[in-house]
């Protein structure tokens, strides 16, 4: 398990940018097409927006490995 962290100052981070974070794809480009494609789970449900706002807790799978984000 990959875990990421979000900065203290934010709430949130956005899917796309979580995904790149935790070097699961190499750009936002990549990141748009994963995301589009319905192949990144948040908390075991497809997501397609890629301005998702992921939280402290959430967790994020994609091909093979799950990321936990915390605070």
């Amino acid at each position: 398990m990959i875990e990421i962290q979000i900065r203290e100052t934010d709430e949130f981070i956005k899917l796309g940018q979580a995904l790149k974070k935790a070097g699961l794809v190499e750009s936002g480009v990549d990141a748009k097409f994963v995301i589009q494609d319905g192949l990144v789970k948040v908390n075991g449900e497809t997501e397609l927006q890629r301005g998702k706002k992921i939280h402290d807790g959430d967790v994020i799978s994609y091909n093979g490995e799950t990321v936990k984000v915390s605070k």
